[in-house]
């Protein structure tokens, strides 16, 4: 049997990358999936794929969230997935592009599940999984994005435990690089860039979005009934530790070096 059988899900920022994939992968399981995007035409092409729903919406915007949340009905799952973000260093950003990545990666999140929790409440049932990143955990630069990823991961602790007496469960996962059409500008300068980061990562490959996917289905299904509150890093081992950093700092190591 499907694992999402009967569930409803709206899944944000559905329409390419991640959320495509955590679409596709929800139907698959049975769920009836609204796919919400800032860009319509592509929701609307992941919606007539999989027999979904398209809403084109800012999730940033209350008003639009409302109107998501009004077109979808009854909602089961909810997927906080809209994200991304290229501000950097602190010196150099603007107050525009620091407010825009925190309201994309953070604000997000919290307008979709304030909209959607007094429904969960009355059910006595419900998921919200939230996309954060291994950059919420650990210093990969993008300071803004990062920030509030880390925030991401604190709204869903609080959520998970304010509201677990209500049945809902809030969780979240980590991933670490993934391969989405965001890094396509990245990858028109410097073809390589997938190669050199793969030396980070354990498992020595970047993660695909059907990686992902599979960790939020399991995660918005029955079979993590009792998993609420956590973490999952989903980051072919990137925050296990670094091999290769590890080698070098043994190569260098001489016991002059203790105090």
């Amino acid at each position: 049997m499907s694992r999402l059988a009967g569930k409803h899900a709206i899944v944000t920022g559905g329409g390419s990358g991640i959320g495509r994939a955590i679409s596709r992968r929800f139907a698959t399981e049975g769920a009836a999936v609204v796919v919400a995007d800032l860009i319509g035409e592509r929701a609307e092409e992941v919606a007539v794929e999989i027999g979904g729903t398209a809403v084109q919406a800012d999730v940033t915007v209350a008003a639009d969230v409302a109107r998501l949340v009004e077109s979808a009905g009854r909602v089961d799952v909810l997927v906080n997935n809209a994200g991304g973000g290229m501000a950097d260093d602190l010196l150099e950003i603007t107050e525009e592009q620091w407010d825009a990545d925190v309201n994309l990666n953070l604000k997000s999140a919290f307008l979709c599940s304030k909209a959607l929790l007094p429904g969960m409440i009355e059910r006595g049932s419900g998921v919200i999984v939230n996309v954060s990143s291994v950059n919420g955990m650990a210093f990969f630069a993008n300071e803004p994005y990062s920030a509030a990823k880390a925030g991401l991961i604190n709204l869903t602790r609080s959520m998970a435990v304010r509201y677990g007496r209500h049945g809902i469960r809030a969780v979240a996962i980590a991933p670490g690089t993934i391969r989405t059409p965001l890094w396509q500008e990245r990858i028109d300068k410097e073809p390589a860039i997938f190669d050199r980061l793969v030396r980070w990562y354990p498992l020595r490959r970047v993660g695909e979005p059907e990686d992902v996917a599979n960790a939020v289905a399991f995660l918005a299904s029955d079979d993590a009934s009792w998993i609420t509150g956590e973490v999952l890093r989903v980051d072919g081992g990137l925050l296990a530790g670094n091999e290769q950093m590890a080698r070098e700092l043994v190569a260098n190591f001489s016991p002059d070096d203790e105090e």
